[in-house]
């Protein structure tokens, strides 16, 4: 693609803004957080083709207690099937991040990751979510649902701060969205596939079986997760960053009530937020939809700032071309820990995989990773063909990409002092300048609504 596009960044959605600089490890969770935010959401292109579909608010969610961080209802994007896919449902969960502490949910609550306030009163939906054949082959004239993330905690949470007037209703939320949206048709439902992007691939997960039993059993139901596979694994200084902070969602929010007590009668409820110990018990059929080297767990994961203090990974961090040997086996050693986790998983029939040898985060939203004629591949494969196979029971999918760097189809995230890149495709790449993002950044935390210009540019 060649001339200007603009694209709007929505730094106030940022979470776990901090003032102060003693505050290190609220800046580092907030630097994960915006990492997150572009990656989910901000990365998806608005096209001015593209479909806009207008959020509805559930207006019965707050006498039952299913509201966001701040008490304000929970609200979703539906877009009507038509034809063939009249009675077909697409659920998908947004992602965003979580709220570990008091702080971060704090300041999570005035941005749309925690308030319906703040929300799009549109938003485009694209990839798994386009209403256009070309674009999605198998699934653009069914009823397709983005169902808006304002809890923290991967629709997972059960509690409250009083103090603070924070509202910690993720299971709730989930619940009355899926009430509405049976009152809305979804009972009548022939087929429906519950999906999810980063916490919200985590989301279904988590909500895949409760999804499944919404429906009578002759209702075909199936689940993706698409960059939802987060590992409990240890960074390079040797401690567990995730770790510590889904411990901080887990106990904050109250999530452990809501885990399945198939993983918590044998391990810690923090272990039973890491989908590595749930994905094998699950009994609703499920597509994992990975990249080997996930772009948001290799930069704030496995290679966060604190774990890295002399910079001696930052180079690698930003670039994986700039990676030495040694650096690159332990990503590689990332990976191979990847398809450990999916091992068991995949010896069932009814699962299907497609795990690329990429650097990128979420694939499923975005037209040109989702399907396109230069879109990522296995094989011959792309992402939406392999899901639709699966899905369809066309054929067994269970694609693993040979190693980093044989994947010449990938569009990589890539990071350097001055710019971040984001391939698009081969001739086209989307840059910012990290400067500019920093700029935005200090206004931000004035401003809860500024807004930042990116370009598209050869």
């Amino acid at each position: 693609m060649k001339g200007v596009l603009i694209w709007v960044l929505r730094l106030w959605s940022v979470v776990g803004i901090g003032l102060s600089r003693s505050e290190y490890g609220l800046e580092e969770l907030k630097a994960k957080e915006s990492l997150l935010s572009y990656l989910e959401k901000d990365a998806v292109s608005s096209d001015a083709n593209s479909l806009m579909v207008p959020l509805t608010l559930i207006q019965g969610a707050a006498s039952k207690g299913a509201v966001c961080l701040d008490g304000t209802p929970p609200g979703y994007h539906l877009d009507r099937g038509l034809a063939s896919g009249a009675n077909s449902w697409l659920i998908q969960l947004e992602g965003g991040g979580w709220c570990t502490d008091i702080r971060t949910c704090v300041s999570r609550k005035t941005t749309r990751r925690g308030s319906s306030k703040f929300m799009e009163r549109q938003i485009n939906f694209t990839g798994i979510l386009s209403n256009k054949a070309e674009e999605n082959p198998d699934f653009y004239n069914w009823n397709r649902v983005k169902l808006r993330y304002c809890d923290g905690a991967s629709f997972a949470g059960e509690g409250q701060n009083e103090a603070n007037q924070l509202y910690f209703r993720g299971q709730r939320i989930w619940s009355a969205a899926m009430e509405e949206l049976m009152a809305n048709g979804m009972q009548n439902a022939e087929q429906a596939l519950l999906s999810g992007c980063s916490a919200g691939g985590l989301a279904s997960i988590l909500h895949c079986d409760e999804f499944k039993y919404l429906f009578p059993k002759t209702t075909k139901v199936k689940c993706l997760s698409d960059a939802g596979l987060f590992l409990d694994a240890t960074n390079v200084a040797g401690g567990h960053t995730l770790r510590d902070m889904y411990g901080g969602v887990v106990t904050l929010q109250g999530v452990q009530k809501n885990l399945p007590n198939t993983c918590t009668s044998q391990m810690d409820p923090t272990s039973c937020f890491f989908p590595q110990n749930l994905i094998a018990n699950i009994k609703t059929p499920m597509f994992l939809l990975n990249a080997a080297y996930d772009a948001w767990q290799v930069q704030e994961s496995l290679i966060p700032s604190s774990a890295d203090p002399h910079g001696y990974w930052n180079d690698c961090k930003m670039d994986r071309s700039h990676c030495n040997s040694s650096q690159m086996q332990f990503l590689q050693d990332f990976r191979n820990q990847m398809l450990d986790a999916v091992n068991v998983f995949s010896m069932s029939d009814q699962n299907g995989l497609f795990i690329n040898s990429c650097f990128a985060h979420c694939q499923s939203e975005r037209q040109d990773t989702w399907y396109g004629n230069d879109s990522p591949r296995i094989g011959s494969k792309a992402i939406a063909v392999s899901v639709g196979d699966w899905f369809f029971d066309r054929t067994a999918v269970k694609a693993i990409d040979c190693p980093y760097p044989c994947d010449n189809t990938c569009h990589d995230l890539v990071f350097n002092d001055v710019t971040s890149t984001i391939t698009i495709s081969r001739s086209t790449r989307l840059k910012f300048s990290l400067l500019n993002l920093l700029s935005a950044f200090l206004i931000s935390l004035i401003c809860s609504k500024c807004t930042m210009e990116f370009q598209f540019g050869q």
